[in-house]
């Protein structure tokens, strides 16, 4: 697949997959042609990436997982480490976004009450905090 495709497909711009390419993040993409074709293999490696950097990991982080990949078996300790780390980081994110809606859930009840009783002219005012 052409860089322009895997562009759109990824929603990644052309220069953010050359700089991905430049900093090691993605293996040097085989060229035809002097035109970038990307396999299966960098699809995974992008995939990963975008997972990792919606966790929060930082690019830097992202890079040391792959270069510890690349040292081989040796390595899966740190490289399990590594991910649970950043899965305990992504859980206790959830739990601050499942709190926030909870309580967006909780003023919307409120409002809608509110609603109702302004509708039959028994309205309170609405508490903003």
């Amino acid at each position: 697949m052409k860089i322009n495709e895997v562009s759109k497909k990824y929603q990644l711009s052309l220069s953010t997959l050359r700089y991905y390419e430049k900093i090691g993040l993605l293996d040097p993409v085989e060229r035809v042609s002097g035109i970038r074709q990307y396999g299966d293999q960098d699809f995974d490696r992008i995939e990963f990436i975008l997972c990792m950097k919606e966790s929060g990991l930082s690019l830097e982080m992202i890079k040391e997982y792959f270069d510890l990949y690349k040292e081989g078996d040796h390595t899966l300790e740190k490289r399990l480490s590594l991910l649970q780390k950043q899965e305990q980081e992504t859980k206790e994110k959830l739990e601050r976004v499942q709190a926030t809606l909870d309580y967006i859930h909780y003023k919307m009840g409120l409002t809608k009450s509110n609603i109702k009783k302004r509708d039959k002219g028994k309205a309170e005012p609405v508490k903003s905090s």
